[in-house]
């Protein structure tokens, strides 16, 4: 296997593209986080009215809340 030299410049950028991917990746995933907090709220609330399980679920699958 050869080695590969990498300016140490060059791999900071790279470092630092990675960590703006994860710091977005991470406020995308609590983002969704939060929106499915709050459609379990309202129907716990009783905001959301649903006389069964299957019709709880297709509002949450409406809303982008995969069952």
């Amino acid at each position: 296997m050869e080695t590969i030299t990498i300016p140490k410049q060059k791999f900071g950028q790279v470092i630092t593209d990675v960590e703006k991917l994860l710091y977005d990746f991470e406020d995308i995933a609590e983002y969704h986080d939060k929106i499915v907090k709050q459609r379990i709220c309202d129907i716990e609330d009783g905001c959301i009215e649903g006389k069964t399980e299957q019709e709880l679920d297709e509002y949450l699958a409406k809303r982008g809340v995969k069952i």
